[in-house]
């Protein structure tokens, strides 16, 4: 197996939450297997979520979305750990990838087309989130609408793929030892760096 360089993406707003525990697992995982690493906490970035001008003007990044920019450059896996709130990512995460997954830096439209070129092509990624609601209920009632949004218009858009997604259901209402298993599992993943 040939080593990556993996970008783990945290978009919890918590440090204490479960999220956290699953993005330190695949880390370690990974770490182990022989993988380059680096873990990017949004939570600890500084910058502003609004993206204030959409595409007509660019917002100036701050020295934190330099530095996300640049370990998204680096990266040729990323996997993404955040909770499925009201259906979908958490504002912080949407912010994220508002203000950096910009037209000429993660995808460029044609002059006079209605295509686009996919700027972060060679790259792969995972999503693991969690959720509270029985994963087929989000399936079948919402039809995984987070899911969709996240691989197909965000990172397939911009030339990602694969894009495999794990999801962690009933979060709230799992034991410690089912938590345990599970943390297990994404470690596993970590080391095979998929």
């Amino acid at each position: 197996m040939q080593a990556k360089k993996i970008l783990i993406i945290m978009a919890h707003p918590d440090d204490n939450s479960f999220c956290r525990s699953v993005a330190e697992a695949y880390r370690d995982g990974a770490a182990a297997a022989g993988h380059e690493v680096y873990l990017l906490s949004l939570n600890q970035l500084q910058f502003n979520p609004v993206l204030q001008y959409g595409y007509k003007q660019r917002t100036p990044w701050e020295p934190d979305l330099e530095m996300a920019w640049e370990r998204l450059q680096w990266c040729d896996h990323m996997v993404w750990v955040y909770p499925t709130w009201w259906g979908v990512m958490p504002a912080l995460m949407k912010g994220f990838i508002d203000r950096v997954f910009l037209p000429g830096k993660a995808f460029q439209y044609r002059k006079d087309s209605v295509f686009w070129d996919k700027l972060l092509k060679g790259r792969s990624a995972r999503l693991i989130t969690t959720m509270d609601s029985p994963a087929w209920y989000n399936a079948l009632v919402y039809r995984a609408a987070g899911h969709h949004a996240m691989k197909q218009a965000t990172l397939a858009f911009c030339g990602v793929k694969p894009v495999r997604i794990t999801t962690i259901s009933q979060v709230r209402w799992k034991k410690e030892v089912q938590l345990g298993k599970w943390l297990e599992k994404i470690r596993r993943l970590g080391g095979k760096g998929i």
